[in-house]
């Protein structure tokens, strides 16, 4: 396997990284106006840096011109409470994973690469329709049809709860303190908002993280 990541930054995604680490040929981060950009990009260049991946970072500022979602800035308040469909459906950004797997796989054609990776877990379902196995089904059918060396995109947490994830990585040696969460994109994590709490679950025992709450 020769792999584009499509790489936040966030916990989900690091963790890909350091597991494909001697696959992956390229990892690309995108921003789009949303609160925890920043913090993001910069740990998504310190790890890329760390293990010497190359990184490429693009702009889809039309997201944040034209597209609704709490999370991205001005776009209202973040949800606090439990990470649930009722409490976190204002923070889908319409259709987000299905542009950026588009842009992944161009890029994974134009390299000679034959894989796209995303980092999407089980507890992502209920909320964000573009996280779903039906949908990762369809557009990795729709990557190799559209194509010449058809494309693959692969969702290896697909199945895998935080928790599994957060151990694995803790097995891999990820510096989650590296790795940023925060839907309100403040300089330390919030710790109220519901990505917080997850991740507060997840890494319970080894979290690093600093928590103003």
């Amino acid at each position: 396997m020769k792999a584009v990541l499509v790489y936040s930054g966030g916990m989900d995604s690091t963790v890909l990284l350091y597991r494909y680490r001697s696959e992956i040929a390229l990892a690309v981060t995108f921003t789009y106006h949303a609160r925890q950009d920043a913090a993001q990009l910069a740990c998504a260049r310190w790890n890329c840096e760390a293990l010497g991946i190359p990184h490429l970072e693009i702009p889809l500022d039309f997201m944040g011109r034209y597209f609704r979602s709490s999370l991205l800035e001005g776009g209202g308040e973040i949800p606090h409470g439990d990470y649930d469909a009722d409490n976190m459906r204002s923070t889908v950004v319409p259709f987000r994973n299905g542009i950026m797997l588009s842009i992944a796989v161009g890029l994974a054609e134009s390299r000679g690469l034959d894989t796209v990776l995303i980092a999407n877990h089980s507890g992502d379902h209920a909320i964000y329709p573009d996280c779903r196995p039906a949908f990762i089904r369809s557009i990795d059918a729709a990557a190799q049809a559209g194509t010449y060396e058809g494309v693959r995109i692969l969702s290896p947490f697909c199945d895998c709860d935080k928790r599994e994830i957060a151990l694995l990585g803790r097995e891999l040696g990820v510096p989650f303190d590296h790795t940023y969460s925060c839907y309100e994109g403040r300089a330390a994590h919030c710790g109220v908002c519901a990505t917080c709490r997850e991740r507060k679950e997840a890494l319970s025992g080894f979290d690093p993280t600093e928590y103003e709450k």
